[in-house]
């Protein structure tokens, strides 16, 4: 997942400046990507608004310099729809924000796109676990200098453990979200609907 795909999105959700965008990336975005500075956000916007990809117009501010607000054309929405709708490859790591990254602008997907999603994600746990649970976790040390193989051992354990109840609560976690979009608990607008020209191009 790309700085540029969460800016899209962000600015598909509310024409910013780059300084509201710093704030999202602060707030809710550090969740997607952590420590993003002022100037790779900058750096962006320049690079996107080069492509194409999004505008800005110029805010009168008295006794301020003007202020950029952005928006996302077209061709920008066309970009972000087809990374977020698009295949996803669940990475080696279940922590890894791409998918959380999709579900932040899951008001841009329909529901059928989210169960595909939450599908390819759900399996790729279920195989991850059963090739992986139960293989041979002992190693054989060789230090070269003082080494608690006990302690290595034991503490290898619980972060097994750990990591185990991690996995299985994220599976659980998405099975019940999935449930829950298949069930019609979870408000959705008419799977017609789709963004249009205008709201694209606001």
């Amino acid at each position: 997942m790309k700085l540029e795909h969460i800016l899209l999105g962000a600015l598909l959700e509310r024409p910013s400046t780059g300084y509201d965008l710093k704030k999202f990336m602060d707030t809710h975005g550090r969740f997607l990507r952590s420590n993003t500075q002022m100037s790779q956000v900058y750096r962006s916007l320049t690079a996107m608004t080069d492509r194409g990809w999004v505008r800005f117009t110029a805010e009168d501010r008295p006794g301020a310099q003007d202020a950029k607000i952005y928006s996302v054309t077209a061709e920008g929405a066309t970009v972000f729809l087809d990374w977020l709708t698009g295949a996803y490859q669940p990475p080696t790591r279940f922590e890894d924000p791409e998918l959380s990254g999709r579900l932040a602008f899951a008001g841009f997907m329909t529901i059928d796109q989210l169960i595909r999603l939450l599908d390819v994600e759900i399996e790729a746990r279920r195989q991850q676990v059963a090739r992986y649970r139960f293989r041979d976790r002992d190693i054989d040390f060789e230090p070269t200098i003082a080494f608690d193989q006990t302690l290595a051992r034991s503490l290898g354990q619980r972060l097994h453990e750990i990591g185990a109840a991690a996995i299985d609560t994220h599976i659980e976690q998405l099975t019940a979200l999935r449930d829950d979009l298949l069930d019609g608990h979870l408000p959705a607008r008419a799977a017609t609907e789709t963004l249009t020209e205008k709201e694209i191009s606001r």
